[in-house]
C-alpha cells in the first residue's frame, strides 16, 4: 500500500520524500486545489509510461504539464499575448493553457501525446513548491483510473490507485474539486477546449474578447478531458431528473421537487442553498458516495449551465455517455 505524508504536518519531509520519489521515476499522489493528481517527471520517458500503465489512460490522451510559475513555464512554451495576459491574472490557479512547445523543451512526446502543443498549468500551495524544489516540470492527471470519478482526496486517490503507487501527499479535500478550464488561442482567438474550475466569464472579463466554444464533437483530441465518456461512476448515470425512482440514488441541487424522492436509496444534497462553488467542491466525493449506496442508477436534479455550472454539466454529460 501507499505510503501516506500529511503536508499540513510534515511539508519539508513531503517535498524531500516526494523529490525523491519522482527522481526515481515514480509517479505520486499529489494534492491541488482542483483535484489529486497523479504526478511524475515530465521530461521522463519512463515515468510518463508509469502514469499511463497506473491509470490504464489511452496514450493518445495528452497529460498536462505542471510548473511552479510563469518563468518556469517559459522555459518550454511559446506565449502568445493573450495567453500572457491570462497567465498573469489566474496563475497560480484552475487555468491550463494549451500553448505551442519550445524546439528544445524538453518535455517527452509522450506527454503531449505526440502534439507539437502542451498543456500547462501552475498550481496553488503545496504543488508548486514541490516543482519549485524539483526543478522540473510534472506531467499529473487526476490520480484515478482512466475513465472514473476524479480523486478529491488523498482516501479517494488510496482507494483507487494505493496497490500501485508508493507514495500519496494528503492535504485534506480538494478546493475546487473539478478539473482545471483549458483554454486555447489561436490567431487571436480564443477556444474553450474544456470548462473547468474557473468560470468562463472571468476569462472573458480579463481578456476582453469571447471564448468560442465548439458547436460539434471532433474526433481529434487537443488537450484532457475531451474523450465523449470520462469520469463515470459503476452507476448509470441520468441528468435533469425531474422524478426518482426507487432503485436509484439521488443527487439534488438547490431545493427542486423530485418527484418520489422519498423513495430513493439515498438523496444526497450537491449545495441546498443553490452555490455553485459548494456543488463542484462536493461533485466527485458525492458521485463515489452515491456509486457505493449500490444504486443501479445516480439521477442528478437540474443544474444551471453557468459560471461553474459550467463545468459540473461537463462532467456529468460525459458520465452519462455511453460507454464502450
Amino acid at each position: 500500500m501507499a505510503r501516506h505524508i500529511d503536508i499540513l504536518e510534515h511539508p519539508q519531509t513531503a517535498i524531500e520524500v516526494a523529490a525523491a520519489t519522482l527522481a526515481e521515476g515514480l509517479p505520486i499522489g499529489l494534492p491541488t486545489e482542483t483535484v489529486y493528481g497523479l504526478a511524475a517527471d515530465a521530461t521522463n520517458p519512463a515515468a510518463i509510461t508509469r502514469i499511463y500503465e497506473t491509470k490504464g489512460r489511452p496514450r493518445f490522451n495528452p497529460l498536462i504539464c505542471h510548473m511552479s510559475d510563469l518563468a518556469m513555464a517559459e522555459r518550454y512554451a511559446i506565449f502568445d499575448p493573450i495567453s500572457r495576459k491570462l497567465a498573469e491574472a489566474f496563475w497560480p490557479g484552475p487555468l491550463t493553457l494549451v500553448l505551442p512547445l519550445r524546439p528544445d523543451s524538453g518535455i517527452h512526446p509522450l506527454a503531449t501525446a505526440g502534439l507539437d502543443t502542451v498543456g500547462i498549468r501552475v498550481p496553488q500551495g503545496f504543488a508548486g513548491d514541490l516543482i519549485r524544489a524539483f526543478d522540473r516540470p510534472l506531467a499529473a492527471p487526476s490520480a484515478n483510473t482512466s475513465g472514473k470519478i476524479s480523486a478529491t482526496s488523498a482516501d479517494h486517490v488510496d482507494d483507487d490507485l494505493g496497490e500501485r503507487i508508493t507514495l500519496i501527499l494528503d492535504a485534506g479535500a480538494s478546493v475546487v474539486g473539478v478539473e482545471s478550464t483549458i483554454v486555447k488561442v489561436e490567431d487571436g482567438e480564443m477556444r474553450l477546449l474544456r470548462p473547468g474550475g474557473l468560470a468562463a466569464s472571468e476569462i472573458e472579463r480579463v481578456a476582453g474578447k469571447a471564448l468560442k466554444r465548439k458547436k460539434k464533437a471532433s474526433a481529434a483530441i487537443e488537450a484532457p478531458g475531451m474523450m465523449a465518456s470520462h469520469y463515470a461512476p459503476g452507476a448509470a448515470v441520468r441528468l435533469d431528473a425531474t422524478e426518482v425512482s426507487e432503485n436509484e440514488t439521488l443527487i439534488r441541487f438547490g431545493k427542486p421537487d423530485i418527484v418520489g424522492s422519498e423513495n430513493a436509496i439515498a438523496v444526497l444534497d450537491l449545495s441546498a442553498s443553490g452555490d455553485l462553488s459548494e456543488a463542484a467542491a462536493n461533485l466527485f466525493d458525492f458521485m463515489k458516495r452515491a456509486d457505493a449506496t449500490g444504486a443501479a442508477t445516480i439521477a442528478f436534479s437540474h443544474i444551471p449551465d453557468e459560471g461553474l455550472g459550467e463545468a459540473i454539466n461537463d462532467r456529468l454529460r460525459r458520465a452519462a455517455a455511453p460507454r464502450e
